[in-house]
Order: C-alpha cells, then sequence, then structure tokens
C-alpha cells in the first residue's frame, strides 16, 4: 500500500512538472511574440500579464523577473531554430541539398527577423546578446564544417578545400550581412537574398561533380518554398 502511496504522488507530481514546463513554454511563446512586434524594453511586466489572461503574481510562479524572462525567451527561442535546422537536414541526400534545405530553414526563421528587438537585447541586455552572438556563431561554425566533410568525403566538393579557413570565412561572412550597413533589413530577410548566397558559396566549393549536382538541385528547389 506505501509502495502505490508513493508511486501514485510520483505520478502526480510529474504530471504537474509536466503541465508547468508546457504552461511555461506556451507564456515564453507569447512573450517571443510580443518583444518581437514591440520591442524588449518596451514590454513591461504589466502589459505581459494582460497579454496572457493571467496576474502577475501567477507569473511569477514561472519567472523571477523580467531579466528572468528574457533570458528564458531567448533561450527557448535558441533551441527551437536549433532543433528545426537540425531536422530540416536530418533526411537530405548529399551535402548541397543540406545547404538549401538550411537556406530554406533561415529564410523561414527570418520571417520573425525584429530589428527593434535586436537593438533592445543588444543595448540593453549586453551579456545576454553576446551569448546569443556566440551560440549562432558555434552553431554556424560546427554545420559549415561538418557540411564541407561531408562533400568532401561524398566527392562533390572540392578535395583541397581548408575546412577551417572555409567555415570561419563563411561565419564572418553572415556576421558581416547581419550588421551591414549596405545590406538593408528588408533584403536580408528575402527567400531570393539566402538562395543566391548558398549558390555563390556552394559555386565556390565544389567541383565538377558538385556542380552538375548543383544544377540538378536547382530545378528542384524553388526560391522560398
Amino acid at each position: 500500500m506505501e509502495t502505490f502511496r508513493v508511486l501514485f504522488v510520483s505520478i502526480v507530481f510529474l504530471v504537474y512538472i509536466c503541465s508547468m514546463i508546457e504552461e511555461l513554454k506556451t507564456i515564453l511563446g507569447k512573450v517571443g511574440t510580443l518583444y518581437r512586434k514591440y520591442g524588449i524594453r518596451s514590454v513591461t511586466m504589466d502589459d505581459v500579464a494582460h497579454e496572457l489572461g493571467i496576474s502577475k503574481k501567477t507569473l511569477y510562479q514561472y519567472i523571477r523577473d523580467k531579466d528572468d524572462l528574457v533570458n528564458q525567451v531567448v533561450d527557448m527561442e535558441i533551441q527551437e531554430r536549433k532543433s528545426r535546422m537540425e531536422i530540416s537536414c536530418a533526411d537530405v541526400c548529399n551535402a548541397i541539398e543540406q545547404l538549401f534545405e538550411i537556406g530554406r530553414c533561415i529564410s523561414y526563421m527570418l520571417k520573425d527577423y525584429s530589428p527593434v528587438s535586436e537593438y533592445d537585447l543588444r543595448k540593453y541586455y549586453p551579456d545576454l546578446y553576446i551569448k546569443v552572438r556566440d551560440l549562432r556563431r558555434n552553431h554556424i561554425m560546427q554545420f559549415i564544417q561538418s557540411n564541407l566533410i561531408k562533400g568532401k568525403e561524398e566527392g562533390i566538393y572540392r578535395e583541397d578545400l581548408n575546412v577551417d579557413i572555409i567555415s570561419r570565412l563563411s561565419v564572418a561572412n553572415i556576421d558581416s550581412m547581419i550588421d551591414s550597413e549596405v545590406i538593408s533589413v528588408t533584403e536580408f530577410i528575402e527567400p531570393r537574398f539566402y538562395h543566391e548566397y548558398f549558390v555563390y558559396h556552394i559555386r565556390g566549393i565544389s567541383n565538377d561533380k558538385g556542380l552538375e549536382v548543383l544544377e540538378r538541385v536547382l530545378r528542384t528547389y524553388a526560391i522560398g518554398a
């Protein structure tokens, strides 16, 4: 009887924890939408509670303060983007198709890009912004390195490619585009922009066999599809 009681309490507690986690995800998702629309700085805890239809007391059951809320929103979005990118290229056949899948995934994610939210993060939460920037750089670096190795093993990328140099150059290019005064935000989030970028990149790293694969893939992958 005692064993059953302990088991029952454990199950109830587990269900409660799972419910809390799902509720927190819902809260963070809605807050993320508010931040992208209005910016982080201007959205108060009162605004969040009102938008969610809950009291601030209830809200504080899930988070400590606004700084904690911002951190959790950013962390969740980072994990969601990482998972989406991993899923998007899990079943692709070759390295070139993998790059197009990632390009399509990036175009999709950039639809939610918010200049005002990015600005607030950089100005008012510099430590968190650096964390986001470094995670983004590391994730992109790791992906590009694995993609280059994959392409060389498949015999469609140039054998003489220096994986370390090309991956670092690619991260530097993407970083410069994010902060560029030459490329507008409107251009930056256009699917055609990333399509052209990846075609440009692939032509530079492919051998003759890879270029044949590229031409075949270009007939399959529609821009922004």
